[in-house]
């Protein structure tokens, strides 16, 4: 029986859940996302308990809520240093800040990877289709695809930026777990 691995499965996955609902709350606050949205209210409820406090000690730079950075990257080196401890394996501090930032840049493609990938299969299926997470879905999405979007117009009445746009964060992912 492998106690210590279902504990630190647990731990990472409770916290991995958390940073990416204060992730999805910071990129929905770049992209100035209707805070009315029921999807918005859940997020904010959920991660105002600890926002609150670290944004009056942490102000915001520019446009950048750096109390939410601070918070995922305090989250992911918690969740770093505590599944580390439990399977034994010391790690250098510098090692478990590289960690910590590949996790936090791996959750935000994988965001988006699925995000995007949801959208496509919407746009094939549901047209008509009226949920609140899904204006959300365009707003998270539209700054990604932008940019695919001005080089490649659609062919044929097909967009066929979601496609390359797939294509480039799974290359980013690859690059960053260094594996195929």
């Amino acid at each position: 029986m492998n106690v210590s691995g279902a504990f630190g499965y647990l731990i990472s996955t409770l916290l991995d859940l958390y940073i990416t609902a204060v992730m999805l709350r910071l990129l929905l606050q770049w992209v100035r996302a209707d805070f009315y949205n029921p999807i918005c209210q859940f997020l904010v409820a959920v991660t105002n308990p600890l926002l609150i406090p670290l944004r009056r000690v942490i102000p915001s730079f520019g446009q950048l809520d750096t109390a939410s950075v601070a918070l995922m990257i305090a989250l992911e080196l918690i969740s770093v240093a505590t599944v580390n401890y439990i399977a034994g394996g010391p790690l250098a501090p510098p090692a478990m800040i590289m960690l910590a930032v590949s996790k936090l840049l791996l959750t935000l493609l994988w965001i988006y990877f699925f995000l995007i990938i949801a959208l496509v299969i919407l746009s094939w299926v549901g047209t008509g289709l009226r949920h609140p997470i899904i204006p959300l879905m365009v707003q998270l999405t539209r700054p990604v695809l932008a940019p695919f979007r001005r080089l490649l117009p659609a062919v044929g009445g097909f967009d066929l930026a979601p496609l390359f746009a797939l294509i480039a964060i799974q290359f980013l992912i690859i690059l960053l777990t260094g594996n195929r």
